[in-house]
């Protein structure tokens, strides 16, 4: 594992030839929050300015404060309720800057806390229209910093930007149509005085694409489709739309018209690796859900796409389950880090897919290096062919064509596994650079799947499919697990009940944080993943833990509230968890001084 340690310099020294490139660019700096602090997130400290706590998603802090032997020293500092009946799921992820903590709860709010107390500073509530349709709860995932603003989406497809001081709206931009099915739940991040955003809304027909706005007005930059057919656009000073570009060949890989409603919801956001300059976003399902609708591999849904900040295009693809026909979404992070083989040292990314395989790529390229099962059921697919870079179908576990069936309905019901929901869905992985393992909040369950006729109506939901979801095991459901990225091994596992569905952070101290829907917040030992610290929040922990340090003394903070799309869409697995109770709350930690 030594060797693997080096991702640490080589990051190093390139976040500071990128640090100083950004700021000789010439462009107008921003006050406060600068591109070079974002670009630096990950190995400064004393703060956590974007999604995934640095651009490259690592969710790993270098502070060893808080570690496997002071961990019994944990206790609670604060908790902060987001108050009034607007629980729901609370998935977000904090961030925190010159003593304030910016966090997003349900029903698109956003509050700014006193890190040391919580106290409430100010509190933005967006004034959400009748009619929205978020498909998977009232969530959102966070905000993004910049200058002296903080950025937001809301659930009627909206960006807000806040003065993170006041709390005033400095600008607003509409992004999209909510009537149509379009919402907003990722956290955006920022890239070179860009904000970068996707779309939610894929079960409504809607178009996946990736967007770019000036950071300090809201006015577009470009626009990247990721549903081949469409065009992208980049936009000048004066607002004006320029062509730029058909994404992929139309009708290509989507047959008729059907890529005009073609789904690939852009739904969890993205990452940035400034070693490559490369935005890595995930896509979503095609729609319908029916796949005999659609023959062909339907790109650039259920993918990786890598898309150049500077122009918009996408420089490469990698797609996880071609002709997707159970809603596995490839919207699962795409995690950069220095992959260490045979004394060689790839610039690499990791995903854990919803499709249940742990997917390796060089992230120049898109080139397959690894893919392997995180899961222990896999049906849909065989295996991942490493010199194709396909999957292995395994074709009688397709649901079957309804023009087939007897009264032409229903097409025969198969078993899948995963479910559709995942071997994991929007919990985020981590990756530590000393143990060299990546931490996969995992789930193992099934569904029953059959396809259906369906047509698009604006505004209507558009799957063609029915389902069932259903436990592969009596005594668990989620799994944290350490996976090995070089060997393709389960290191160890951390079995729990309840489905996981929170994301995990991992320290230098030798630590996994993650959270549990059963109320716990828990730290397991990193190497071998005993758990050496739990404390129960009161309701289900759905979101990702960070760490900072503040006067020299280091925190952890996590947002608690039971929700997302499980008790939604679980059928069989809902009802074996309806014992959980909602909340609404962050609490913050540090280490008790006797």
């Amino acid at each position: 594992m030594e060797g693997r340690s080096k991702s640490n310099k080589h990051w190093a020294a390139a976040v500071s030839l990128i640090a100083a490139s950004v700021m000789s660019m010439g462009s107008i700096q921003a006050k406060g929050v600068s591109d070079a602090d974002i670009v630096k997130d990950a190995m400064t400290a004393n703060d956590v300015v974007s999604f995934g706590m640095g651009t490259q998603g690592q969710r790993y802090s270098a502070l060893d404060k808080i570690n496997t032997e002071s961990i019994k020293d944990l206790v609670p500092v604060w908790s902060m309720s987001f108050g009034g009946e607007k629980q729901r799921g609370q998935e977000s992820q904090p961030l925190i800057h010159d003593g304030v903590m910016f966090v997003t709860a349900s029903y698109s709010r956003l509050f700014a806390l006193d890190v040391k107390t919580g106290k409430k500073l100010w509190k933005y509530e967006h004034r959400l229209p009748d009619g929205i349709m978020p498909c998977c709860d009232v969530v959102n995932r966070g905000a993004a910093l910049y200058g002296d603003l903080v950025i937001f989406g809301t659930l009627d497809a909206q960006l807000v930007a806040l003065n993170r001081e006041t709390g005033k709206v400095v600008w607003k931009e509409k992004v999209d149509d909510y009537h149509a099915g379009y919402s907003m739940t990722a956290a955006p991040i920022i890239v070179k005085g860009m904000v970068i955003s996707g779309v939610s809304g894929g079960e409504f027909g809607v178009v996946g694409r990736v967007e770019a706005r000036d950071a300090l007005t809201g006015k577009l930059k470009w626009i990247r489709p990721v549903v081949e057919g469409h065009m992208g656009y980049t936009y000048g000073a004066d607002g004006k739309a320029k062509e730029a570009g058909v994404s992929g060949t139309t009708n290509a890989t989507w047959p008729g018209d059907l890529w005009k409603t073609g789904g690939a919801a852009t739904w969890a956001g993205a990452t940035y690796d400034p070693e490559t300059n490369l935005i890595f976003a995930g896509t979503g399902n095609p729609a319908p859900w029916n796949s005999h609708l659609r023959p062909g591999d339907n790109l650039f849904s259920s993918s990786t796409v890598a898309i150049d900040p500077d122009t918009g295009k996408i420089v490469w693809h990698y797609q996880t389950t071609p002709h997707d026909g159970w809603d596995y979404d490839g919207v699962n992070e795409f995690v950069s880090f220095d992959y260490v083989k045979d004394g060689k040292t790839i610039k690499a990314g990791g995903k854990a897919d919803r499709n249940g395989f742990f997917f390796v790529l060089d992230r120049t390229n898109g080139k397959l290096l690894n893919a392997f099962p995180f899961v222990n059921k896999i049906t849909w697919a065989k295996s991942i062919d490493l010199k194709t870079g396909r999957p292995v179908y395994d074709d009688a576990n397709r649901p079957g064509d309804p023009s087939k069936g007897s009264d032409g309905k229903k097409g025969e019901v198969v078993t899948s596994a995963p479910s559709f929901l995942g071997g994991k869905n929007q919990q985020q992985i981590a990756y530590n650079p000393k143990t060299g393992y990546f931490y996969v909040p995992a789930n193992e369950w099934a569904m029953d799947i059959w396809n259906e006729p369906v047509s698009y109506k604006k505004g209507a939901a558009y799957l063609g499919a029915g389902f069932t979801i259903k436990a592969l095991n009596e005594d668990y459901i989620g799994a944290l697990r350490a996976v090995d990225p070089v060997t393709g091994k389960i290191v160890w596992e951390n079995k729990n009940y309840a489905p996981l569905w929170g994301g995990v952070l991992t320290t230098a101290g030798n630590l996994a944080f993650y959270g549990t829907p059963e109320g716990y917040l828990k730290a397991l030992d990193a190497t071998t993943g005993k758990e050496v610290w739990q404390f129960q929040t009161g309701s289900g922990v759905v979101a990702p833990p960070v760490t900072w340090e503040q006067d020299g003394e280091q925190y952890i903070a996590v947002v608690s509230g039971w929700g997302g799309a499980v008790p939604l869409w679980g059928g069989d697995v809902a009802r074996r968890v309806n014992f959980l109770e909602q909340g609404g709350s962050v609490w913050v930690f540090k280490l008790h001084k006797s």
